[in-house]
C-alpha cells in the first residue's frame, strides 16, 4: 500500500512540474475556469442565503391572515369579524391591524407605515427604520410632516431609529400611534386593515382557516406556508433569471471542455511520445494528464468558489445584488449569514469539476497509444 501512495505522490509531482512548465497556458487556464466556476457559485451561494434569511423572517409571520375583499379588491375589515373569528373553535387570539404605504415625494420613496401591536409611539411621534433615516438624512428629534387624506398636514417627531441590524424587515419601516394612522388615511374606528389569527395547535392551522373562511364569505385566507411558497417561487424565478443571463458563461465552459476533449496541442503529444520512448506504460500516462486535469479542475473550483464565498458574504454580491433582492429607493443595507447547501456545493463540483477532467481521458488515450516514433514526428 504503501509502495501504490508512493507511486501516485511521483505522479502528482511529476504532474505539478509539468504544469508548471507550461505557467502561461496553466495561469490561462485557471483564470478562465475560475471565472465560470465564480459566478456559478455566486448566483448560487446568494440565492441560497437569501432563502435561508427570508424562511428565518417568515417563521414569525402570522399563522393565519384574514383579509376582507369587496369585487376582488382587498379592503378595510370591520372589528365585527373579530367578534365571528374569535368564537371559532381552536382560534387562540384574534387581531386587527393597521398598515399601509405612504409616498414620500421629498424621498421619492414609499414607506411601510404601521402601527406596532406592542409599544406603540406616543401621538405626534414616530420610530423609524434605518433606510428611511438615510434616505431623508433624519436624526432622532427631527420632525417630518406628510399631507393627511384631507390635505391637512400632519407632522411627526423622531422618537427612535430601528436598530440597522434588522434593516432587511424595517428598512422601510414608520411606526406611529393608531390615532394618527387613522387621521392621516381617514380610516374610521372599528375598521382595520386585515386581522391576524394565532391557532392553538398548529396542525389545525388549515382546519381553522377553512372555518373562518366559510363562517366569512367575503374574506380571504392567507397561510405562512402560502407566503413561504410566494417567496420560495419569487427567489427561483430571479435566480433562473440569473442563471439564464449567464447561460452564455456555461455554454463557453462546455464549448472549453469539448475543445480539450477534441485534442492535444503538438506540445503535450510531443510530451506523451517521450514518456512512452523512455519506458512508461499507457496506463501511467493517461494517470499523469488525468492528474494534470484534477490538479488544474481542483485548483480553479477552490480559487472560484473561494471568491464567490467573499463577494456574497464579505463584499455584498454587488454583481447580484440588484436582480436577485429587488429594485427599490430604500434598499436594504445588510449582510447576510453564511450559509452553504452541501448538495448544491456537490452539484456545482459535479457539472464543473468532472466534465473537465473526463474530457482529458479521450486525447490523452489516443495518443498514448500511438507508436511513440510516430507521435514524436
Amino acid at each position: 500500500m504503501s509502495g501504490w501512495f508512493s507511486r501516485q505522490r511521483s505522479l502528482l509531482d511529476f504532474a505539478v512540474s509539468s504544469l508548471a512548465r507550461r505557467k502561461g497556458k496553466t495561469l490561462g487556464l485557471l483564470a478562465v475556469y475560475g471565472l465560470i466556476v465564480f459566478v456559478l457559485a455566486s448566483a448560487m451561494l446568494f440565492s441560497h442565503a437569501l432563502r435561508h434569511e427570508a424562511k428565518q423572517v417568515l417563521a414569525g409571520t402570522p399563522e393565519v391572515l384574514v383579509q376582507r375583499l369587496i369585487a376582488g379588491r382587498h379592503d378595510l375589515i370591520p372589528d365585527t369579524h373579530l367578534v365571528t373569528i374569535r368564537a371559532i373553535r381552536g382560534v387562540k387570539s384574534a387581531q386587527g391591524r393597521l398598515w399601509g404605504y405612504l409616498f414620500d415625494p421629498a424621498a421619492a420613496a414609499n414607506y411601510t407605515l404601521m402601527v406596532p401591536p406592542v409599544d406603540a409611539p406616543a401621538a405626534g411621534q414616530a420610530v423609524i427604520g434605518a433606510g428611511v433615516a438615510a434616505v431623508r438624512d433624519a436624526a432622532i428629534g427631527d420632525v417630518m410632516s406628510f399631507r393627511a387624506h384631507d390635505g391637512a398636514l400632519v407632522s411627526f417627531t423622531i422618537q427612535a431609529i430601528i436598530e440597522p441590524e434588522s434593516a432587511l424587515v424595517s428598512a422601510d419601516l414608520f411606526l406611529v400611534a393608531e390615532a394618527d394612522y387613522r387621521r392621516l388615511f381617514g380610516i374610521p374606528d372599528g375598521r382595520f386593515t386585515d386581522i391576524v389569527v394565532t391557532v392553538r395547535n398548529p396542525r389545525e392551522v388549515r382546519t381553522v382557516a377553512e372555518k373562518i373562511d366559510a363562517a366569512l364569505p367575503d374574506t380571504r385566507i392567507i397561510l405562512r406556508d402560502e407566503i413561504r411558497r410566494t417567496y420560495e417561487s419569487v427567489f427561483d424565478w430571479r435566480e433562473g433569471m440569473v442563471l439564464l443571463l449567464l447561460s452564455g458563461a456555461v455554454l463557453a465552459f462546455f464549448i472549453f471542455a469539448w475543445e480539450k476533449a477534441s485534442g492535444l496541442s503538438a506540445e503535450e503529444r510531443r510530451e506523451i511520445g517521450i514518456l512512452k520512448a523512455v519506458g512508461w506504460e499507457t496506463a501511467d500516462v493517461i494517470a499523469l494528464k488525468s492528474l494534470e486535469g484534477l490538479v488544474v479542475s481542483l485548483a480553479a473550483f477552490l480559487l472560484g468558489y473561494l471568491l464567490a464565498w467573499l463577494h456574497v458574504f464579505q463584499w455584498g454580491a454587488p454583481l447580484f445584488e440588484p436582480v436577485l433582492k429587488g429594485w427599490s429607493v430604500l434598499y436594504p443595507d445588510f449582510r447576510l449569514i453564511p450559509h452553504v447547501d452541501e448538495l448544491q456545493v456537490a452539484t456545482l463540483f459535479f457539472f464543473t469539476v468532472f466534465p473537465y477532467t473526463l474530457a482529458n481521458v479521450v486525447p490523452i488515450w489516443r495518443a498514448a497509444t500511438v507508436d511513440p516514433d510516430q507521435v514524436m514526428r
